[in-house]
């Protein structure tokens, strides 16, 4: 459940970069090496470009939930913060540089 969770996440915000010359580029030298390959010898291009793409789609993800959790780390260690208890303590603070004799 949590797993397809994360899953829809990552749909969701991570984004693949353009990269638009290298994926050309990657697609020429592709075209390239199917053309002077035989049928069988394709097939087993096919499949190793299949799992080199399943590859990429699951590290992707990991490398996304390693993030959120890390992030969600970070969250519960921080303190709340409200606007209503920073405005008192910066008039707290400047009351007491004004009144050095203030005490908290």
């Amino acid at each position: 459940m949590m797993y397809d969770y994360m899953k829809a996440l990552h749909a969701r915000f991570c984004r693949e970069p353009e990269l638009q010359k290298a994926r050309e580029e990657l697609n020429q030298a592709y075209r390239e090496i199917k053309a002077r390959l035989g049928q069988q010898d394709q097939e087993t291009l096919l499949q190793l470009a299949d799992l080199e793409n399943e590859l990429r789609a699951e590290t992707s993800l990991t490398s996304f939930v390693a993030g959120f959790q890390l992030g969600m780390g970070i969250a519960g260690e921080l303190e709340p913060y409200c606007f209503e208890d920073e405005e008192e303590k910066q008039v707290i603070e400047r009351a007491k540089a004004g009144h050095p004799h203030i005490k908290n």
